[in-house]
């Protein structure tokens, strides 16, 4: 019999359900007598004790739906070993969780900060298997995550939509896209709907190129410009700051987000009319697309065939098409950034688009 503990921690995205299912599925038609407890809320309800148990029926048509069953929240790496208001300490409360459930591991589903919780855990004695989740996909040691295909054909819709009134009124529009430091998602929804510009954290952008890039246009006979825009890009004099002079610039708050900063310099440089559109957590949302479904149902049978096989300490990928564990003290705290010479970088930059640099 395995006691298998389960929890999906951080921001949700489409197709967590699929990979948990995915787990379950592969135990029970494997004849593995398996006793499943679901953390609610994420880290938070290992640390609590809060949980439910689970059975198959938990975990049938649930392959289609977005979200997560278990609930899911925030709780930074950076304050887990820090107790908590009531002087708890959270790292040796979720372990002893663990032992007085007498768990065989621990099923975590999450992104960058929660692989590192994870981490910590195997490093204090805890078996734990990880899923690769996050629309970012930026954790390092997959090529793909799972949540992140669903929210570029969402990014990209809200781009394709904005095209038609862009065209009519021949307007700049910018589309801020998620990404406070990895740009994935931006630079995919904004070459999958033809943006114009692509902003991205990693390459710092000139607004001097980006409006040369609109007058050029406009010279060609185009009546708009459509500007992909990811929620940390950054211009090249604010890259130029130090930590805490940029820190002071975003705490004057200015401007709602970097986009609305991209805007009114436009608007300023150029009397062209700017606007502004956030698609937000929309991104994270509805049912995963077919794409996340069969890859996060792949991702939960090789979590499964681990747990039968009493392999522990890895996070579940994928590499070249193919489904691989990866030791968790190699994917935990890197992050897996856009290179500005990366050839996905080259070849938009060879059908035209800028990116301000």
């Amino acid at each position: 019999m395995k006691r298998i503990g389960m929890l999906t921690s951080g921001g949700d995205c489409q197709a967590l359900n699929a990979a948990m299912r995915g787990v379950v599925k592969t135990l029970l038609n494997n004849k593995e007598k398996a006793e499943i407890y679901g953390f609610l809320d994420g880290y938070k309800g290992l640390i609590y004790g809060k949980y439910r148990t689970l059975g198959g029926d938990d975990f049938s048509g649930i392959l289609t739906k977005g979200g997560t069953i278990l609930g899911s929240s925030r709780t930074p790496f950076k304050t887990i070993q820090d107790p908590d208001e009531n002087g708890l300490n959270k790292v040796e409360a979720m372990k002893q969780n663990y032992k007085k459930l007498k768990l065989d591991c621990l099923v975590i589903l999450g992104g960058n900060g929660t692989h590192k919780t994870a981490n910590l855990l195997r490093q204090e004695g805890l078996n734990v298997v990880t899923l690769p989740k996050t629309i970012d996909n930026d954790l390092w040691g997959t090529d793909m995550t799972f949540g992140f295909q669903s929210a570029v054909d969402v990014a990209t819709a809200a781009i394709d939509c904005i095209h038609t009134t862009a065209a009519s009124h021949g307007r700049v529009f910018i589309v801020e896209v998620m990404g406070h430091k990895v740009g994935w998602l931006t630079l995919h929804a904004g070459m999958a709907s033809g943006a114009d510009i692509i902003l991205l954290p990693e390459i710092p952008y000139d607004i001097n190129k980006v409006i040369a890039k609109i007058e050029e246009r406009e010279k060609k006979g185009s009546r708009f410009t459509i500007i992909a825009v990811a929620e940390g890009a950054i211009s090249k004099q604010d890259a130029s700051l130090s930590k805490k002079e940029y820190k002071k610039k975003l705490a004057e708050k200015i401007y709602p987000s970097v986009s609305y900063e991209v805007a009114a310099a436009i608007q300023e440089k150029t009397g062209r009319e700017v606007r502004v559109t956030v698609p937000g957590h929309t991104q994270r949302g509805g049912s995963p697309c077919p794409y996340d479904r069969v890859f996060a149902s792949r991702l939960g049978a090789e979590a499964g065939k681990l747990i039968m096989n009493g392999e522990y300490g890895f996070m579940v990928g994928i590499k070249d098409q193919e489904i691989v564990k990866v030791p968790l003290e190699e994917v935990a705290g890197k992050l897996k950034m856009v290179s500005p010479d990366a050839s996905i970088v080259k070849e938009a930059k060879l059908l035209g688009i800028c990116f301000g640099d």
